[in-house]
């Protein structure tokens, strides 16, 4: 088991609840496998939480890498800005 900072842990849950982010973002930033993601998100959540973002989650194609469509092939989105200390910074 891994063990993260609270913002760590924070910044991991949020990703992972961005439809646009896939696991392999997770893994790239913070080497965590799509298995270890969602043991966190389970060990993290309330069990209805964990339950909802599944069934969400579950096959979505932005969610893995593999589905994706070819042509894209970044982990944020064009109009997010730097992330600095677990904020994304507002557009102004």
């Amino acid at each position: 088991m891994k063990y993260f900072s609270e913002e760590a842990i924070d910044r991991i849950i949020e990703m992972a609840w961005e439809d646009r982010t896939p696991f392999e973002a997770i893994t790239f930033q913070f080497q965590l496998s799509e298995q270890e993601t969602i043991e966190l998100m389970r060990r993290e959540m309330k069990p209805s939480s964990f339950k909802m973002w599944r069934e969400r989650v579950q096959g979505r194609k932005t969610k893995h890498a593999k589905l994706r469509d070819s042509d894209i092939n970044r982990f944020k989105c064009t109009l997010q800005r730097q992330i600095t200390h677990n904020k994304i910074s507002k557009r102004r």
